[in-house]
């Protein structure tokens, strides 16, 4: 049977996967990936930080999470002591007059001792100690940011040319985000949209995934979405599209009219992917590996990847096909399919990109 360890690495080697490139798609570091695969378990500053990277690894591999937990176990089990009558071969007889002896010699110490302090030393208040968990920073670094969070810790957001910070303030139900101008409360499994900027338009989605007010030492497992950012073009008018945007495009066909297209996309890897048709039809979800998706389109649509390779796009029109070309590993690309009339009167199918 495969050691917890083991079944990790195998799983990424066997999906064709780095730890660089892992640790890139799940925003966890590196050194953090390789304790987990060789089971280095003291490299974690906590068992809470450990569980929420196994969890996090486990669900980008396709793993078991009640699998990977129960070998997690399985291994602190075997790292406990064994009992110390187990490890004595032979005891050896021990006379009963002699442990009568020793009794009353340590009751006789203890005795001693407690008059000592009960009537000679002055009682002194013991200082009650607790463990603190310190408050952590992070940077939204990418499209999204998911882990752990404890009371105090803070996350960094750059938006545009201003960078905003987010402190979990409180681990009551619900929880609290301090948030620039106000604050926002979270329940388990919901989505809160959040403007950073004060522009009116959503910034950031957050989702509270899992948490237990009643156990707030183990934190809050919270995912930070950038995806749920309304891209900045969404009121561009088709009618101010001129004939530069169209040669600053790819044209993809020329007809003396339009007719209707079809997109059939494979997805190579993890990623948020959302689709809008006409200008009206908006839809976004999470893609796997292998996960298949056609759109018939009339005449426009507006295509957004959280990494623009993670997406491979065959465009099927009047009999012809032609691949399109998103943009290179981990970038978030925002592109336009549509039908444009030029000067002389022909359309012209172009795709280019929302900068």
């Amino acid at each position: 049977m495969e050691s917890l360890g083991e079944k990790l690495k195998s799983t990424r080697e066997a999906k064709g996967l780095s730890l660089d490139y892992a640790g890139r798609e799940t925003n966890i570091a590196r050194r953090y990936l390789e304790a987990l695969e060789s089971e280095s378990f003291s490299k974690f500053p906590g068992e809470p930080y450990l569980l929420g990277f196994l969890r996090n690894y486990g669900e980008y591999l396709g793993l078991s999470i009640d699998e990977l937990l129960s070998l997690y176990r399985a291994i602190k089990i075997q790292e406990q002591p064994v009992p110390v009558d187990q490890l004595i071969n032979s005891p050896h007889s021990f006379p009963k007059w002699l442990l009568i002896i020793i009794v009353i010699a340590v009751i006789g110490f203890i005795a001693a001792v407690g008059g000592y302090f009960l009537f000679v030393r002055t009682p002194v208040k013991p200082v009650q100690t607790s463990l603190v968990q310190l408050p952590m920073e992070y940077m939204l670094e990418g499209s999204f940011l998911e882990r752990r969070f404890y009371k105090g810790d803070t996350i960094l957001v750059n938006l545009e040319n201003d960078q905003y910070k987010i402190e979990l303030r409180s681990m009551d139900d619900p929880l609290t985000l301090i948030i620039p101008g106000g604050s926002v409360r979270l329940d388990l499994s919901g989505d809160t949209e959040i403007d950073l900027n004060g522009n009116g338009i959503s910034d950031l989605r957050v989702t509270l995934t899992d948490y237990d007010y009643r156990t707030p030492g183990a934190g809050a497992l919270i995912r930070f979405d950038i995806s749920a950012v309304s891209d900045p073009y969404v009121a561009i008018n088709p009618d101010d599209i001129t004939d530069t945007a169209i040669q600053s495009g790819t044209v993809i066909f020329t007809s003396t009219n339009t007719y209707p297209f079809t997109l059939e996309i494979q997805f190579q890897n993890y990623c948020m992917f959302r689709w809008e048709l006409d200008r009206s039809d908006r839809t976004e979800r999470y893609f796997s590996r292998g996960e298949r998706l056609s759109i018939h389109v009339m005449n426009t649509i507006r295509l957004w990847s959280s990494n623009a390779t993670a997406v491979a796009i065959e465009l099927n029109g009047a009999g012809r096909t032609v691949t399109l070309n998103l943009g290179t590993p981990g970038e978030v690309v925002v592109i336009d399919l549509r039908w444009l009339r030029d000067n002389d009167g022909r359309f012209r199918l172009t795709q280019y990109r929302l900068e």
